[in-house]
């Protein structure tokens, strides 16, 4: 048994949409909770979800993208104001009257697999949310993602180039497409250690006495397979652990 003072990994999968404010806030939610156990030292994986995987490449403008979706504008600024006050709470200015198109996020999620390479995913997802929702910025432009790029440290030829092939676009479909195998219609979801998963922007006390979980769960089957199915099975809704 490890003694008190001994630090414990573990891995921790995020399924995210650079697009999500809901992430975004999610985000936040898991580094409270991590700050509460301090004896874990987290690595995260970031885990590519399309909310909008028809959407053209060039987006789409902002207020017609959220009419159709949620039916007026009236609506759609009262649930703004809802996720601005939660990320207050949390520490996000969300702006949304800054966005002026909703994008197709595959290339940000590329973005942060490039990033990946240089140990730099965790500080690249920070600056897509928050270039995206306090900046107004499009996320889905390749010229705003080099610039991004840029700002946290990456070679800007290099990732100009990467995000002109088409390198590791379909291992990001692959990846959303297995999130769905699992159950996981919706983001923010997390992996704790690779058998339990929790869907929502959980409070961080919850979180936590989920990373508690976590923590003394036996290990995943090594079959690719198996691995779903035990992952599917762990699977806790909004409510789980609450």
């Amino acid at each position: 048994m490890p003694s008190p003072s001994t630090e414990l990994v573990m891995r921790i999968q995020i399924i995210f949409d650079p697009g999500c404010p809901w992430c975004y806030i999610g985000k936040r939610q898991l580094e409270r909770a991590l700050a509460m156990r301090p004896r874990i030292r987290a690595q995260l994986d970031w885990w590519p979800f399309l909310l909008n995987p028809d959407l053209p490449a060039e987006g789409l403008d902002r207020t017609t993208y959220l009419i159709r979706k949620f039916g007026s504008e009236a609506r759609v600024g009262r649930i703004h104001v809802a996720i601005a006050d939660v990320g207050q709470s949390v520490e996000i200015d969300f702006a949304f009257d800054r966005i002026r198109r909703t994008p197709n996020t595959v290339n940000a999620h590329r973005l942060v697999r490039f990033a990946g390479l240089y140990e730099r995913a965790d500080t690249t997802v920070e600056a897509l949310y928050y270039n995206h929702f306090v900046r107004g910025r499009d996320i889905g432009d390749i010229g705003v993602l080099v610039q991004i790029g840029r700002e946290v440290g990456l070679d800007a030829r290099l990732l100009r180039m990467y995000l002109r092939s088409d390198a590791d676009l379909a291992s990001i479909y692959a990846e959303n497409a297995r999130a769905h195998r699992l159950g996981i219609n919706g983001v923010p979801a997390f992996v704790f250690n690779g058998g339990l998963v929790t869907c929502g922007a959980q409070e961080p006390a919850v979180l936590a006495r989920i990373i508690d979980v976590a923590r003394e769960s036996e290990p995943l089957p090594a079959s690719a397979d198996d691995e779903e199915a035990a992952l599917a099975a762990s699977l806790i809704g909004d409510v789980g652990l609450s």
